[in-house]
């Protein structure tokens, strides 16, 4: 379906989101495959982004996203203050002694974005960093915001009475993780709290201590950012009383 916008910016932008993905700095040829644009389009849209330094061309010819974004993104976290909210919440569950926490949001239809990640203190772990584009359907975080967005079936209906979803290898054969929902003003889930790591530490005796502190956490966090927290509440008091470990999205 075309986009209601203006076709340049449109173009414009579909370089810049063609980096989220690319680990090393890009050729113009890669970069005309990954956008399907003529290298002569790509070009004459890129001096725009170089002149307002959202790209860079490296010395070698290949071109990178510039400080722009970067300037854009401190922007973004000073005026929305999660930083400051989040951050030290993810550093004391690392010293609970958890699996590494991450906080994430519903960045479009089909994925979230990893806002914040503090790594465990394990000397292995999984591969999540903060900034990374995950899918919404797969992985305990993504579930959670699918959950609490409406999302219909028996699996979310689980999901939304316990609070709290498992996931298996979901994304990772090697990993597991677990989420709950964050809530702000009305209700509304504003994002999803998840700890994950490698499959065999993710035990029934550890996803249920790890449950309560995650749980516990989320009321902290939902209560800063002035959403109710009696859903949690609910599971918190729930998860002393029930032995049964939470729901796996996949064995």
């Amino acid at each position: 379906m075309p986009s209601p916008g203006v076709a340049a910016v449109d173009r414009a932008l579909s370089i810049l989101a063609a980096f989220e993905d690319a680990p090393e700095p890009m050729t113009l040829a890669e970069l005309a495959r990954r956008t399907k644009m003529y290298k002569s389009t790509l070009l004459r849209l890129m001096t725009s982004l170089q002149e307002f330094g959202y790209l860079v061309q490296l010395a070698d010819g290949r071109y990178h996203l510039g400080p722009t974004p970067f300037r854009l993104g401190a922007v973004y976290q000073r005026s929305n203050n999660l930083h400051d909210r989040v951050m030290p919440l993810l550093r004391q569950l690392v010293a609970d002694g958890t699996e590494s926490p991450s906080f994430h949001v519903r960045h479009d239809a089909r994925r979230r974005l990893c806002v914040f990640r503090v790594d465990s203190r394990h000397s292995t772990l999984d591969r999540v960093e903060a900034g990374a584009l995950l899918p919404l359907d797969r992985g305990a975080a993504g579930r959670i915001i699918l959950a609490f967005d409406g999302e219909e079936g028996e699996a979310y209906d689980e999901i939304r009475e316990g609070c709290i979803a498992v996931s298996f290898g979901e994304r990772d054969p090697d990993c597991a993780g677990l989420a709950c929902p964050v809530f702000g003003p009305g209700g509304k889930c504003v994002g999803a709290l998840s700890l994950s790591g490698p499959k065999p530490r993710f035990t029934r005796d550890t996803i249920k201590a790890m449950s309560s502190l995650l749980l516990k956490t989320a009321i902290r966090l939902t209560r800063t950012l002035g959403g109710p927290t009696d859903l949690l509440d609910g599971a918190v008091a729930a998860s002393v009383d029930d032995a049964r470990p939470a729901r796996r999205a996949r064995r």
